[in-house]
């Protein structure tokens, strides 16, 4: 008699990097018996947040796991189950030659966006392909406890084995994931991390969106623009709990689809600037932490919120700053407190994105209008880095980690190639 507990194949996490292994387990062996996992009630990960979509190498790709060539042949199986609608870009050169001329570099990437209600409809249609090839999707199910002896998970819905086992919590599972290799004993490092800022401005202000939706500039000094959302954007906040248990929020940007009609002519972006800690080999996760803990208590709980013209004169901001008629747009994360971001951002973080934006200011004139809202933290802590057992990302017996979390990925498409890969070394047992 079978056991109805017992599959093939174990999927924690229904973002893009388990729904990317599940389609290609799947698909090339119909007869496999697949669960997936998802510990929150809805499907959830980056396809539910804004679904914006690189289809170029290397965005999306960290370099010490992806060759040019892998990427883009994973992309074009990504592609070929996505099936993206690319956006048009034009008048690309023009800003490519003032970036040149400052060191900076404007990155020519495909791109495809759906918006968080495009994102939504996709996830239920992919989901629901899944299902129609008999894979079962179990919601409010998290895992608690691995044993790799009987191959067996432990759930709040019950005790499940496996024969393999994926674990892709996505970007807010870094720190299950961590708790998880602690656990099994899997040597990891996470000595690397993103810091910055969001801004929120008019369009006019910036308006190469309106011939590239989302501009990659990368800067000297390890700064980057990343997650430009426009036309119906808003800024968002994400909650997030310390080691502690003490919670902060980091902030992060949204834009619905054109046909939600739900227009403000606003873009906000990230400045972000990648932090590596060598010496000592700190952890950058906890480094995170305690700025995200610093920022929620000078901010009374919530992100802090600054106008240009402030910051450029050394000064806070207050709430007469956003409730005025000297500027013409309200910010859209009202709940944020007005402040000083430079009591809160450690100085040589600051100095570098700020150094940055004046750079973008002098290739798109307007983005520094004294109207332009900083916020702050934004904060990715997504580079997990497990002691990998082949290119399988396999870390353990018939246990693979794979996405944002497992800092294979820095993206929806690199999470669902991690996918892929993670499911043909399945295939090749």
């Amino acid at each position: 008699m079978t056991n109805s507990n017992h599959y093939d194949a174990i999927i924690i996490g229904t973002g893009p990097g388990g729904l990317g292994a599940a389609f290609h387990l799947i698909q090339n062996k119909p007869d496999l018996k697949i669960l997936m996992i998802e510990k929150e009630n809805t499907s959830t990960g980056g396809l539910r947040n804004d679904c914006k979509m690189n289809f170029s190498y290397p965005i999306g790709f960290p370099l010490d796991n992806w060759s040019k060539e892998e990427a883009e042949h994973y992309l074009e199986m990504v592609e070929s189950i996505l099936k993206p609608v690319l956006l048009p870009k034009k008048n690309i050169d023009i800003y490519e030659k003032r970036a040149e001329t400052l060191g900076v570099e404007l990155l020519n990437i495909r791109q495809s966006h759906l918006g968080t209600d495009g994102g939504l409809a996709l996830i239920k249609e992919l989901c629901a392909s899944l299902e129609k090839l008999n894979v079962t999707i179990k919601l409010a199910v998290e895992a608690e406890n691995i044993t790799t002896g009987s191959k067996t998970i432990e759930t709040n819905q019950g005790t499940f084995s496996y024969d393999h086992l994926i674990v892709a919590p996505g970007r807010h599972g870094f720190q299950y994931l961590q708790k998880m290799m602690h656990s099994l004993g899997i040597f990891f490092i996470d000595n690397v991390l993103d810091v910055g800022i969001r801004v929120e401005t008019r369009m006019d202000h910036y308006p190469i969106v309106r011939d590239y939706y989302d501009p990659k500039f990368h800067f000297p000094g390890k700064v980057r623009t990343f997650c430009t959302n426009s036309n119906s954007a808003y800024v968002v906040q994400e909650k997030y709990q310390s080691q502690g248990g003490q919670p902060f929020y980091s902030v992060n940007g949204h834009a619905w689809s054109a046909e939600k009609n739900r227009q403000n002519n606003l873009v906000n972006f990230a400045m972000l600037k990648t932090i590596r800690l060598t010496e000592p080999l700190a952890s950058g996760h906890r480094y995170g932490e305690i700025l995200g803990l610093q920022a929620d208590l000078l901010g009374g709980g919530k992100p802090i919120m600054q106008r240009v013209g402030d910051f450029r004169l050394s000064k806070r901001s207050k709430t007469s700053s956003f409730n005025t008629d000297l500027y013409d747009f309200a910010p859209t994360l009202k709940g944020s407190t007005p402040g000083d971001i430079s009591l809160a951002m450690p100085s040589k973080i600051l100095r570098a994105i700020w150094k940055s934006m004046k750079q973008l200011d002098t290739i798109i004139p307007g983005v520094l209008h004294p109207s332009t809202i900083m916020y702050y933290p934004e904060i990715k802590m997504y580079a997990n880095k497990p002691e990998f057992l082949d290119r399988y990302f396999r870390v353990h017996d018939n246990i693979y980690m794979i996405g944002d979390g497992a800092g294979t990925s820095r993206g929806i498409t690199g999470a669902w190639a991690s996918g892929i890969r993670a499911a043909e070394g399945i295939l090749k047992k």
